[in-house]
């Protein structure tokens, strides 16, 4: 039954559709510098190596190698006992976990199972205490207000029920357009 309405049409190997403009995504600045500041951390950490293995020996750089994966392993098997074993507590007591330094710890760990001496030196920094407290502090506080800028994933998800006198629950997003 016609409408009137045009019939649209859909493109197909032998039927190409309009023409449809070709724009690239502008490259963010995050996507340009990691790369980059990735490839500089490699080159620094093999220099610095090949420096240390000048002064003593390869055998000293390999047992300080091999030294640092065996603590991050254990660094790793114990935060994670220990996260585990804190989760169990608190479902056995109905409360939520609480939060100890044990990804900080095994961030640590990780660290130090990645061969080089600065990750080394970065994965000792965050064993200590105070470093996990003081960058926890400073994660939480950038978490915080990267979620609660407008127009962030913190906002752009925010759920709405709407109760209707029937007592069904309609559930939807709420869109913001704050021009």
């Amino acid at each position: 039954m016609p409408t009137g309405a045009p019939t649209p049409v859909y493109p197909t190997p032998d039927r190409p559709g309009p023409p449809q403009p070709q724009t690239q995504p502008r490259r963010s600045r995050l996507r340009t510098f990691v790369p980059l500041g990735l490839a500089a951390w490699l080159v620094l950490e093999i220099w610095l190596l090949t420096m240390v293995a000048g002064a003593s020996s390869g055998l000293v750089v390999l047992l300080l190698l091999v030294a640092g994966f065996v603590l991050g392993a254990v660094v790793i098997k114990r935060a994670g006992r220990r996260a585990f074993r804190n989760l169990n507590e608190a479902l056995q007591r109905g409360a939520a976990p609480s939060r100890g330094g044990n990804g900080l710890m095994m961030l640590g760990g990780l660290l130090l199972m990645i061969p080089g001496l600065i990750s080394d030196a970065v994965g000792l920094l965050l064993l200590l205490p105070p470093v996990q407290k003081a960058v926890g502090a400073y994660a939480e506080r950038r978490l915080r207000v990267a979620a609660a800028a407008p127009g962030t994933l913190g906002d752009a998800f925010q759920q709405a029920r709407i109760h209707r006198p029937d007592g069904k629950v309609v559930q939807g997003e709420v869109v913001r357009d704050d021009r």
